[in-house]
């Protein structure tokens, strides 16, 4: 399976629910030879065919009692080793020992490309993914591949059209007004996130840093010694710590939910790309975060009790100096002056002034990408939002200027030529380069041991947490019976 089947919103209606061997059976009876005393046969020398009788009989039974021993050896040898006792396979979840009721963890390693657990010798990982469930060829992030829409859209289960971050910075195209990542008005932020599904279904959660746990919407007021406010220099190992003490409070005051998030090595990748060594060193401490993590949760004798999911937000791919496309370089076809532009790369946004007709921006513009006439011209199409390809649900928002420009893997949109070194790391592109996959384990009670499971849509994750949880979700881009289909059922 690729993507998991998806349900898709009408733009006029809220979000809906929807993505041994086989053994031959000897026959040992043969035919004896034997004598008659009846015979009519003339006997001349009738002692001498007795005794060759005797003795062809005898050698007959002996020959039969060997070839009947030899097939029960050669039957026990292979059984013992074509029919190993099969291993039990769990068919339920398995029983919580110490909690008393489930607990989720949710944890994300920012930039985390699918791959990256390859590069070096992850063993914390390594036992999450080989004691749990794992998406085999990786997460797929909802598009555009950005932090604040992947991390929205993993808690909400609704893709960035839907739940209102369309990026990681925009404009409001009715008030003018900005948003960016330390905006925490409300209005901004729409659909449920996890936080709030918790609290409305009695529970407590705890967030250290997420984007959009800051945001006091419905019951979530982002409670103090719950709710971590960002700040980045915070040392990995201080958020460990802060999280395994939640698990030292009285059991009914232990969150059923949880947040844990690391910016690495998403940091690293966009310094030096997806290959360098210093993402090999980050990928690796990052694991021992996990260990860390694993070990405390060990210690207090909950670590099979709790559920730990752990993903990423978007991959990572190269970018250098010779995949730039400038739009200068349109002047001939047409002008884009800077003011139209909210992003450049890897998605181009253009929001052309009233009196502009958003199409004939987009025709101008592929004429003098496909003339070849354009630097790099062959590796960036420009659609009306509502052309794009529908995979992609991303349409249906005010937010979403009218012209976006899909860039092609690795390559970068900029006004001008400059001289400043362009080589690094980028995501943002289209979620269907492998490039941008993550990664998806989950660790507990209802996820199955060692299994691999296609690559799914990161909208599915809500609807697993709610299930895990047993509680009431909102209504999301995800498929229930998908969700549940990834988890074991309960006792």
């Amino acid at each position: 399976m690729g993507t998991a089947s998806l349900s898709i919103l009408a733009p006029s209606s809220k979000p809906t629910t929807p993505v041994s061997s086989e053994e031959v059976p000897l026959n040992p009876s043969t035919s004896l030879l034997s004598s008659s005393s009846n015979s009519t046969s003339p006997s001349t020398h009738p002692h001498k065919i007795t005794s060759t009788t005797i003795l062809f009989i005898s050698l007959l039974l002996i020959t039969c009692i060997a070839l009947s021993a030899s097939i029960a050896f050669a039957f026990l040898f292979f059984s013992s080793h074509t029919h190993t006792p099969t291993p039990s396979i769990e068919t339920v979840a398995r029983p919580l020992v110490k909690l008393r009721k489930p607990v989720v963890l949710l944890i994300s390693s920012d930039g985390f490309r699918f791959g990256y657990q390859f590069k070096t010798a992850t063993p914390n990982i390594d036992r999450l993914i080989a004691n749990g469930t794992e998406a085999e060829r990786g997460l797929i992030p909802v598009f555009p591949t950005l932090t604040f829409p992947n991390h929205y859209a993993i808690v909400t289960g609704l893709y960035p059209a839907y739940h209102g971050i369309i990026n990681n910075y925009f404009l409001d195209p009715v008030t003018g007004e900005g948003f960016n990542m330390q905006s925490h008005e409300p209005h901004w932020w729409l659909g449920e996130p996890l936080w709030e599904t918790v609290v409305n279904n009695g529970l407590k959660a705890a967030t250290y840093f997420w984007p959009g746990s800051e945001v006091k919407k419905g019951p979530w007021t982002c409670p103090y010694n719950f709710c971590q406010h960002y700040n980045g220099s915070v040392p990995f190992e201080e958020r460990v710590d802060t999280v395994l003490g939640y698990f030292d409070l009285p059991s009914d005051e232990i969150p059923a939910f949880m947040t844990l998030y690391f910016e690495d090595p998403d940091h690293q990748g966009h310094k030096v790309g997806p290959d360098d060594p210093e993402i090999t060193d980050a990928v690796a401490n990052i694991d021992r975060m996990i260990g860390k993590l694993i070990q405390g949760l060990e210690k207090r004798g909950v670590f099979e009790d709790v559920t730990i999911i752990m993903v990423g937000d978007h991959g990572m791919v190269g970018t250098c100096d010779k995949k730039l496309i400038f739009l200068e370089d349109l002047v001939q076809w047409i002008d884009i002056p800077k003011d139209w532009i909210q992003s450049y790369s890897p998605l181009l946004a253009i929001r052309p002034p009233v009196g502009v007709l958003p199409s004939d921006v987009v025709s101008k513009m592929m004429e003098g990408l496909s003339s070849g006439k354009v630097q790099n011209g062959k590796n960036l199409i420009v659609y009306l939002k509502e052309d794009l390809p529908a995979r992609l649900h991303y349409s249906v928002s005010e937010r979403i200027p009218p012209i976006i420009g899909l860039v092609q893997e690795g390559f970068k949109v900029e006004q001008k030529g400059s001289k400043r070194k362009e080589c690094g790391g980028a995501h943002g592109y289209d979620n269907a380069f492998f490039s941008m996959r993550t990664i998806f384990i989950g660790h507990g009670p209802q996820f199955a041991r060692g299994r691999k499971v296609p690559s799914f849509e990161n909208v599915q994750i809500y609807n697993m947490v709610t299930s895990v949880l047993e509680i009431q979700g909102a209504s999301n881009n995800g498929t229930a019976s998908f969700a549940k289909s990834l988890l074991l059922p309960s006792l």
